[in-house]
């Protein structure tokens, strides 16, 4: 009887491990791929690749030390006043204001009232340049070489920027009214820490009685090619949630002494072993409660087939995957809250043991953990009273938007995306950083993060890094990107989404 019920049992879990695994192989239907012979493509001339590089050239870093380049954050205002004719003059369709000075704030109106209006954002602002030398062109020439457009700004944040610009001028000089209102952010201190340009347009907004948008799309997660060895094809993850934050302040006290009678703890003693205790007790893998374990199904069209029933059955496999996924620190930030120790200070002089030790510790928290149970864990991982632990700053993971069959907002992602990359796995995604999202939380319960940046191997360190660049081509594709968004937003219901190219 034993023997029956055992086998029953295995041959129960096969049939579950193959029927999940056949369900999940199965890949969505293809979208209608953009095409430059479509009446709808915008090419990109020498008129529109020098807008890009023009725009590039504006060198307007901000700082959260306060040294910012504001006069040359307006400057880059005044020149898309300038250059995008039928949004700031000639159509009566479009509202637009400064905000704060520095930030920019537009309104499209539709020709549904009936329909919801969403809101697209970028930023304006870049961070600072380092290593100049180790450019191959000057960071804010926008020179063309080699079919890369170099630059500070060409893949964070201009490039959206400027190619929802491109998108709407071109409508608009088409005389394409759009039927779904929507309204577009520009701010200008999204690389630090202060709450001047995106938020105030946030409150700008509420001033202007606008408190609800169908769903809002940000700069985010690009579209990755090749960089997943294990997955065939480009992957375009649409990021639905972002990662909280928060940053201790470990200190440790004692009182002083002399080098030539230490006492047998130190405060730095104590406190590099607390900091130890941290990196040697990571916290829990979250991978089976969170949208990692979505985002992982969704690739399992694209997998060998091993992988593919390992992945379709996260339910029974979580810890092995778990496990490999912690060895690689951009897989490893996906599943759990990180912990990264970045500033410790102690001592006074070679020769006198310090009375106080402190280190800064930061942690990036994930979306099915609190604020509170990360400190609470560090505090029993290190198990010290003797250590203080203070709450610098903090902000809660935010909520998860939905990206299923039925959640419009993703969908219009999903064949936006589609339709410049036919062959990229769309999937939803953790924002591993942030962005000025945060001010627009109210605003909608569906925010996505998304950028339309082709990344190759080499390219991810390129993000506020040495070579920033961007392809012509991949140029042409945002552009296209921003345009099929808002054409496809168009639309009252699901159902004509999945139509690639809506009649003009």
């Amino acid at each position: 009887m034993l023997k029956v019920v055992v086998v029953s049992a295995i041959l129960l879990l096969a049939v579950v491990l193959i029927v999940r695994t056949v369900n999940l192989s199965r890949e969505p239907a293809q979208k209608s791929q953009c095409r430059q012979t479509d009446s709808d493509f915008i090419p990109l001339n020498e008129e529109r690749l020098q807008r890009f590089q023009i725009a590039l050239g504006f060198e307007s870093v901000s700082r959260d030390s306060g040294d910012s380049n504001t006069d040359e954050i307006f400057k880059m205002g005044e020149f898309i006043i300038a250059s995008f004719p039928h949004i700031h003059r000639h159509s009566p369709l479009v509202t637009w204001e400064r905000v704060n000075n520095l930030s920019l704030l537009y309104h499209i109106q539709g020709s549904d009232p009936s329909l919801k209006p969403y809101l697209l954002m970028a930023h304006i602002d870049v961070v600072p340049v380092t290593n100049l030398d180790q450019w191959d062109a000057p960071p804010f020439s926008g020179e063309v070489k080699d079919g890369f457009i170099y630059g500070r700004g060409t893949i964070d944040d201009k490039n959206n920027v400027m190619g929802i610009l491109e998108a709407i001028e071109f409508m608009l000089s088409s005389k394409i009214k759009p039927k779904r209102s929507f309204y577009i952010s520009f701010g200008h201190d999204e690389e630090t820490n202060k709450c001047e340009g995106a938020a105030s347009v946030a409150n700008r907004l509420r001033e202007k009685g606008v408190d609800q948008f169908h769903f809002i799309v940000d700069e985010g997660v690009p579209v990755f090619d090749g960089i997943f060895e294990s997955v065939d094809g480009p992957i375009a993850s649409v990021g639905v949630t972002e990662k909280g934050y928060v940053e201790l302040n470990l200190s440790v006290e004692l009182p002083p002494g002399h080098s030539s009678m230490p006492p047998r703890e130190t405060a730095i003693g104590i406190l590099a072993r607390a900091v130890q205790r941290l990196e040697e007790n990571p916290h829990p893998s979250m991978l089976g409660s969170g949208i990692e374990t979505d985002m992982l199904e969704s690739l399992v069209p694209k997998m060998s087939y091993l992988q593919r029933v390992v992945i379709s059955n996260i339910w029974l496999f979580r810890y092995p995957v778990s496990w490999v996924l912690s060895k690689m620190p951009m897989t490893n930030a996906l599943i759990r809250t990180v912990t990264a120790v970045t500033i410790f200070n102690s001592g006074i002089k070679f020769n006198i043991v310090p009375p106080l030790a402190e280190a800064i510790v930061n942690h990036r928290v994930h979306p099915s953990q609190t604020v509170k149970e990360v400190v609470d864990y560090d505090r029993a991982v290190i198990n010290d009273p003797r250590v203080k632990i203070e709450v610098l700053y903090s902000m809660e993971p935010h909520p998860v938007a939905g990206h299923g069959e039925s959640d419009f907002g993703y969908q219009v992602l999903r064949t936006s995306i589609k339709q410049l990359w036919p062959h990229a796995t769309v999937s939803p995604a953790i924002l591993v950083g942030n962005t000025d999202t945060i001010h627009f939380l109210n605003l909608s319960t569906n925010v996505y993060r998304f950028s339309p940046t082709h990344m190759f191997p080499g390219d991810p360190e390129r993000f506020h890094g040495i070579n920033e660049r961007m392809s012509v081509k991949n140029y042409e594709q945002v552009i296209n990107f921003f345009y099929h968004l808002i054409r496809n937003a168009d639309q009252a219901g699901l159902s004509p989404v999945h139509s690639a190219h809506p009649d003009l």
